[in-house]
């Protein structure tokens, strides 16, 4: 055991220990006895806390990781020897004069055995989590100070990807508020894509954001590669390898003719034939789907074909369904084909800004079966887009609830969206896109996408796979932060990387209250104490859970229906009352026949004369053998004349 005299041999009023253990990343503090006394809360060696040791060449930096005392005393009174592990994070090199100056990650120089350790102070740890650099922006302030901001570098956050990961109810969305809102001030010439879920972020920026709804939303079918096109269409190709290798082929075709006539419309003369070669399946050039019907048609009524049509058939009815279903009017609703991929790229990406530099694409109303294909159309267009533009415009895109679109697991999930983000993930940052990935389960995240996000925001996780799956993930000298996960308050994270100049446990910013996400939680006492039978209108939410899932508009009994439902006199607070009957369409309301009258039974209402011999001789001499057709008239063929009519019908007439 050391005493107290060797404690107390060199010991500055500021320190508070010394160095007894070095190892290559870490360092062992025996701590001293008197530190706890009163008016000593600022020398404290607290969890996360960062101590400084001076050595001739800089001050270090170390990040408190455990806390323990060896040999606990037996009486009241006797010393006890209290120890501390830090972690050396970084070093703040010291100038010419001994003054303490820039802040540099890592480590050159260690300290040696005896070496006083203090409590960082103000300054120096302003010095270590402030940039200078004018592209960093402050997103809140250190748990251990809230006095000092902390910041993140634009270029180094976006430039090599981040990740957001939090568990529901953590503060998660309004941190992705707070980073992006923090950028937007800075840059007014952004451009960020948002994909949002839950429709939660469209109050987030004001004025400053394109939100695009499902209801103007516009993605051509003709833009989707035909991965894509035969995920919306057929979905799983189990056993229709038929009906794919249908579309593979009329695809082309299709392309070619639309090619052909916009080419006869603008006066050009087209060479080649229309039906052969010119472009792929997967070039992203408009053309109709009614000339991929009418194909289908002209396949079904070929001789060849005739004997199987039932695919033809199937895959012609899929088309006209999915291309008249009003959901998918933003792929298919458009009554003539027009090639405006340039205003949907500029809408998207935001080119040119027009004052708004980020676009919140709302994914709430997009049915669910092809939200995946959505997310790869976009993911993969900001890529192609920064591809052959030669990253002249930088994009973000922020994909929100990632691992619906990432999964861990290789057999879950839109093959093409795992392509498309990875792709994003892996070469981005080399034509100038960056990927922002946020999500409440990152044990569902695929590893080795989020493994190229180099700054990675940790908030609070309960679950044991998601904490030992981030730790997993990062690689930094003071991942034992991660330690603190499933203690850390609201809004609140640890943030590791390349972004911030050194780990630590942060609290984001407050958001004013009109920009804050749509996303808290409800108050169900709240609303229990009120009585919602006045007020909601379950008719009303009825015809919108029932609009929700048409598949074609209704007709005339639509007009009918919204009457009652618009109708202000309606006694809406009477929650027994059944919604009004809608009124019988005009065909019904006629009067059926009675049974007494007896002229439906007469029998001039079935003559006889429709199954005379005569009128079934010519459909008999199509079907008989041509040396039947002959002994028509003879009398043993007149035997197998229809039977005798029930009593009360006519008689045959005797030839």
């Amino acid at each position: 055991m050391v005493s107290e005299n060797f404690l107390a041999g060199a010991k500055t009023p500021s320190s508070i220990g010394r160095i007894v253990s070095v190892t290559g990343s870490q360092a062992v503090v025996m701590l001293d006895n008197e530190v706890e006394g009163e008016g000593q809360q600022d020398r404290r060696a607290e969890l996360g806390a960062i101590l400084k040791v001076d050595t001739p060449s800089s001050a270090l930096l170390g990040l408190v990781s455990a806390l323990s005392i060896p040999v606990p005393s037996q009486k009241e009174g006797e010393a006890e020897v209290r120890v501390a592990e830090m972690e050396l994070v970084g070093q703040l090199i010291k100038d010419e004069d001994g003054s303490v100056g820039a802040f540099r990650r890592g480590v050159s120089g260690y300290p040696s055995l005896g070496d006083l350790v203090e409590v960082a102070s103000a300054d120096e740890l302003r010095r270590a989590y402030t940039w200078s650099d004018v592209q960093a922006v402050s997103i809140g302030t250190l748990t251990q100070d809230s006095s000092i901001l902390a910041m993140v570098q634009v270029d180094e956050l976006l430039g090599k990807h981040c990740a957001i990961l939090g568990s529901t109810g953590t503060g998660k969305s309004c941190g992705v508020a707070v980073v992006l809102r923090a950028i937007l001030e800075q840059n007014e010439q952004a451009h960020i894509l948002l994909l949002d879920p839950h429709n939660e972020y469209a109050s987030c920026f004001g004025e400053s954001a394109e939100v695009i709804t499902p209801g103007d939303l516009q993605l051509p079918f003709w833009m989707l590669t035909f991965e894509e096109f035969i995920e919306v269409i057929i979905g799983d190709t189990n056993g229709k390898s038929h009906a794919v290798d249908n579309l593979a082929e009329i695809i082309p075709i299709a392309k070619n003719r639309y090619a052909a006539n916009r080419g006869r419309e603008n006066g050009a003369v087209i060479k080649r034939d229309v039906d052969q070669g010119g472009y792929t399946v997967d070039t992203p050039v408009p053309y109709r789907i009614s000339d991929l019907i009418s194909m289908l048609d002209e396949r079904m009524g070929r001789l060849e074909n005739r004997g199987d049509v039932t695919p033809y058939r199937q895959l012609k009815t899929r088309l006209e369904t999915i291309s008249g279903d009003p959901r998918y009017a933003f792929m298919f609703g458009n009554l003539t084909v027009q090639d405006n991929m340039v205003d949907i790229i500029g809408r998207l990406l935001r080119v040119p800004v027009n004052g708004k530099p980020i676009s919140i694409l709302e994914l709430t109303g997009v049915p669910s079966e092809i939200v995946n294909v959505v997310v790869s159309v976009i993911c993969r267009m900001t890529f192609d887009f920064a591809l052959w533009s030669d990253g002249a415009v930088p994009v973000t895109l922020v994909c929100e609830e990632a691992h619906r679109y990432v999964p861990n697991n290789p057999d879950l999930g839109f093959g093409p969206t795992r392509r498309a983000i990875s792709r994003i993930a892996k070469e981005g940052r080399k034509y100038g896109v960056s990927l922002c990935l946020v999500s409440q389960r990152p044990s569902e995240l695929d590893s080795t996408i989020l493994s190229q996000c180099n700054t990675v925001f940790s908030m609070r996780m309960s679950n044991d796979r998601d904490q030992a799956f981030v730790r997993a993930a990062i690689f930094d000298t003071a991942a034992s932060l991660l330690d603190f996960l499933p203690s850390m308050g609201p809004r609140e994270a640890i943030v590791f990387g390349d972004g911030v100049t050194l780990p630590g446990r942060i609290r984001f910013a407050d958001l004013p209250e009109d920009a804050m996400p749509q996303s808290r939680t409800t108050s169900f006492s709240e609303n229990w104490q009120q009585d919602k039978s006045g007020p909601l209108n379950l008719v009303k939410v009825v015809e919108r859970w029932r609009a929700a899932d048409a598949t074609k508009p209704q007709s005339g009994v639509a007009a009918d229906d919204s009457a009652p439902v618009t109708d202000d006199a309606a006694p809406d607070n009477n929650p027994e009352q059944a919604p009004p009957i809608p009124p019988q369409p005009p065909q019904l309301q006629t009067p059926l026949p009675q049974p007494s009258q007896p002229q439906t039974l007469q029998p001039q209402t079935l003559q006889p004369q429709t199954l005379q011999p005569q009128t079934l001789q010519p459909q008999q001499s199509q079907i008989e053998r041509p040396q039947l057709q002959k002994p028509l008239g003879s009398p043993q063929l007149q035997r197998v004349a229809p039977a005798r009519p029930p009593s009360g019908f006519g008689q045959f007439p005797r030839r």
